[in-house]
């Protein structure tokens, strides 16, 4: 069925103000979110061990619930992904004279946070630790209060249908041509808030499809063992890449999903898809667990070793979202160990050897570019910012600890690489491996300069893919792996 045009009827009559109030609902419909998924994902953020009380609270009712959480992890509301659209036609029916109500199931001390922050509310309804003001509640309440036809009301999902089916007009926000028909069927509907559904572009940036590049360190093993041009072995390699970008895709949407608040308040990180609202939470939710299974249940094809290290990096990405992260250098560490984790199992999934100069020079590889993202992000809260700014754990007053230790990471794993022909002799010349670290040195001081001038604003890996001077290196350096393979 054809949508109706946000403009299809006036909402007022010869030009006066309409004497009937505007409801509108909140989760959904004014925020591009969902309260109850918000408060969970925060609670998990900062105290995680609660989640185990959750089963008994909504044993007690969903009210009950939402009241524990909201209690816990208070929300900023000013940083959740409104509907701009309906939130600028409300004002303008404000403005015109009309009442605006908000009636939402969430807990009624976000319900009136939002109020207060978006100063068009004159009356609120949600639930108060007793009564779960949604659906048939919600009908009751709106009819008690404003009669049967009394008011106009804007939802967005099947539990709304009762309620239109009591009011004057229905309104939808974001539907589908489903919900649409439904609520005609019930109601006359009078206005459409259209929204552009989660494309396939949405998903695969939400999953940063962009940094699977870096699980290509799965086949490390089998390029410095010499076995790049053997089926067998890339075939297992790039199988066990494939398992790898699942797995860290995953560990991408749960970290986004408990950095929600921090993200929203950041200049760039906010439009990211679940930052902005553009992926729903839920849909994340059901992402996340699918794209471990995926990853798992790939690895079973593969020898036992690397599921081992499979599950290992995954629950090493777990810690480091829930609690890891906010520990200086701690942090730069765990990141280190999951990028030596994929050379490591890389390693066990063609059946080689890795050797333990190599995990400890791409260790410490790791452990520098790790730090090298921390102080990009410091030097871009540099200017005017204050000294207590804070990426993280960090204080802007750490940045010249985290550029020496993290320079002197490079510094030590470049020589580490030089070493490892003497150290480790073969038929195979030494000079390849050492114009490699001639590449890499250039590359490291190139990188750290560009983080201090502020042209690094967030991943150093995916910065170096758009600069055309780590191109140029990355290509030599390639070629001559290449060659000497």
């Amino acid at each position: 069925m054809a949508r109706l045009s946000e403009s299809s009827l006036p909402v007022g009559a010869d030009g006066r103000a309409d004497p009937i109030p505007i409801v509108v609902d909140l989760d959904g419909t004014l925020l591009r979110s969902d309260v109850l998924l918000e408060s969970l994902l925060a609670v998990a953020r900062a105290q995680p061990m609660v989640l185990a009380k959750v089963p008994f609270w909504l044993v007690r009712g969903s009210a009950v619930l939402k009241r524990q959480l909201v209690t816990l992890a208070p929300i900023d509301v000013s940083t959740l992904p409104f509907d701009i659209g309906l939130l600028e036609y409300l004002r303008e029916q404000k403005s015109a004279g009309r009442r605006i109500v908000l009636a939402s199931g969430s807990d009624v001390q976000i319900a009136d946070a939002v109020a207060r922050h978006c100063g068009v509310f004159d009356a609120v309804f949600g639930s108060d630790g007793h009564v779960n003001l949604t659906a048939v509640r919600k009908r009751n309440r709106l009819v008690a209060e404003f009669g049967l036809k009394g008011f106009d009301y804007i939802g967005d999902n099947a539990q709304d249908l009762p309620i239109w089916a009591v009011a004057r007009f229905a309104m939808l926000a974001g539907p589908s041509a489903r919900l649409i028909a439904q609520a005609q069927s019930v109601a006359s509907v009078q206005r459409v808030f259209v929204r552009n559904s989660p494309a396939l572009g949405t998903y695969s940036s939400a999953m940063r499809v962009q940094h699977w590049l870096k699980n290509l360190l799965v086949l490390v093993p089998i390029l410095v063992g010499h076995h790049l041009y053997e089926p067998i072995f890339l075939r297992n390699a790039m199988l066990g890449a494939l398992c790898f970008c699942f797995a860290a895709s995953g560990t991408y949407l749960l970290n986004d999903l408990l950095d929600l608040r921090t993200d929203r308040q950041h200049p760039r990180k906010k439009l990211r898809m679940l930052a902005s609202g553009e992926l729903p939470i839920a849909h994340a939710l059901c992402m996340l667990p699918c794209l471990w299974l995926a990853a798992l249940l790939l690895a079973m094809w593969l020898p036992i070793g690397f599921s081992y290290a499979l599950w290992v990096y995954i629950l090493l990405m777990v810690a480091y979202s829930m609690r890891l992260k906010d520990f200086a250098i701690i942090d730069a560490l765990v990141l280190a160990m999951g990028y030596s984790l994929r050379i490591l199992a890389g390693g066990q999934a063609v059946r080689i050897a890795v050797s333990p100069w190599l995990l400890v020079c791409s260790s410490a590889m790791f452990f520098g570019l790790a730090l090298l993202k921390r102080y990009a992000e410091l030097a871009a809260l540099r200017c005017g910012t204050g000294t207590q700014t804070r990426v993280r754990a960090y204080r802007l007053t750490d940045a010249a600890v985290v550029a020496g230790l993290g320079g002197a990471a490079g510094c030590i794993a470049v020589a580490l690489l030089a070493l490892y022909p003497v150290i480790e002799p073969s038929d195979h010349a030494r000079w390849p491996i050492w114009l490699v670290c001639g590449c890499v040195l250039f590359w490291i001081g190139h990188m750290w300069l560009m983080a201090d001038r502020g042209q690094i604003h967030d991943d150093p890996v995916a910065f170096s893919l758009r600069d055309p001077v780590s191109r140029i290196f990355g290509l030599v350096t390639l070629v001559v792996l290449l060659v000497t393979t």
